[in-house]
């Protein structure tokens, strides 16, 4: 039996409840289940809270992907640069458009796109980046946007594990939220994220009027009024229960932020004096919210090992991920082959991501890293 979840849903639950349950009692006794008064108020919510012009609420992240790449227009055989160091989503949904996906390597520090590789995977084919802002902090926007100023291309910022970090531009000094850099942003609120719904959801936002209103189109069966379809869309929405309680669980965002830092910060200490274990790097530019704590064994170490001791003392582990996107069955490509992407690969082989949310107590935490030292170290 699981004694430490990799998150505690019903813990956050239980501090919350009586406002949670009178917003989606709100919503039921008045039965507006769909396009109701809560969705506009937590798109607002939002997009105060971001600071950005326009907030989509839809179905989910992968959705998010999806209008975001549709709203470009780009053609099929278009090229999009990505990660191979990432959840399957990124990809596929550049993959069910017909577009390209171009895979780069990742930072070994950060586990972000590396914008050198970028760069060198530029084409006249290519039309966009997704930038991934992977495990809780920002990828160099700063150099990808650059590198798209120079070859004119678009920006779909992923941040569906990193909602509420913040990115300081090194020449400005100007900090802004990441997803707000690009031309389009994209977030999940899958329940186990930073900000998570109890049930699917996702959004994207941009400063861009025009996109913002073709989103809003595509989402809606590509129609503005109602049976009139100005183009090809998809059915997509955010349910107004979900919308209800992610408009409570937004004003808590940043306070979760901070457990999630606290707890990482004690693992940091702890595992500081063993050569086992690399704990996570936070790039200078930016803040990191953990959605995932992911650190890097040792080669001496046995994962599978360590998480079978992990398991039968009832303390939870995950891997992300353990097959990069270019030896994935679905994405074998002629131009990838095993060892193209040497970080990805060896990352995909020796992450252990931990158990790390808001309800994390020094006595949780305190027997988690015992009992990863006492396996590693022995």
């Amino acid at each position: 039996m699981i004694k430490y979840p990799m998150v505690d849903l019903v813990g956050q639950y239980k501090k919350i409840k009586p406002e949670v349950d009178a917003a989606m009692m709100e919503v039921i006794e008045t039965a507006s289940f769909i396009k109701g008064s809560a969705v506009k108020q937590f798109q607002e919510h939002l997009e105060t809270y971001l600071n950005v012009k326009h907030v989509i609420p839809c179905g989910n992240g992968t959705d998010a992907l999806q209008l975001a790449l549709m709203s470009l227009d780009l053609q099929p055989g278009d090229e999009v640069i990505t990660t191979s160091f990432t959840f399957i989503a990124t990809a596929e949904v550049i993959a069910l458009l017909k577009l390209t996906p171009v895979l780069v390597d990742v930072l070994p520090e950060t586990y972000n796109i590396d914008p050198e590789a970028v760069e060198r995977a530029v084409t006249s084919k290519t039309k966009a980046i997704i930038p991934v802002h992977l495990f809780g902090q920002s990828a160099n926007i700063h150099a990808i946007l650059n590198i798209a100023e120079k070859h004119n291309l678009y920006i779909v910022e992923d941040t569906a594990q990193a909602i509420g970090a913040d990115f300081t531009c090194p020449e400005s000094g100007n900090t802004k939220k990441i997803g707000t850099f690009g031309h389009i942003g994209c977030t999940s609120f899958f329940p186990s994220k930073n900000l998570g719904a109890y049930g699917d959801g996702g959004a994207a936002f941009t400063n861009d009027d025009a996109l913002a209103e073709k989103l809003r189109v595509l989402a809606n069966h590509g129609m503005k009024v109602r049976y009139y379809h100005d183009m090809v869309g998809i059915n997509s929405r955010l349910d107004t229960i979900q919308a209800a309680i992610l408009n409570i669980k937004l004003g808590y965002l940043d306070e979760y932020a901070k457990s999630r830092q606290e707890a990482a910060t004690y693992y940091n200490k702890a595992f500081a004096a063993t050569n086992k274990i690399k704990t996570p790097v936070t790039a200078s530019f930016t803040t990191h919210v953990f959605h995932q704590y992911t650190m890097v064994l040792a080669d001496t170490v046995d994962r599978a090992g360590l998480q079978k001791y992990l398991s039968e003392k009832g303390i939870a582990s995950a891997v992300y991920y353990p097959v990069p996107l270019h030896l994935q069955k679905a994405y074998r490509d002629p131009r990838y082959s095993k060892g193209d992407f040497p970080v990805t690969e060896h990352l995909s082989n020796h992450v252990l991501s931990l158990p790390i949310h808001t309800e994390m107590t020094v006595e949780m935490l305190k027997e988690i890293t015992n009992a990863v030292l006492e396996y590693v170290e022995n």
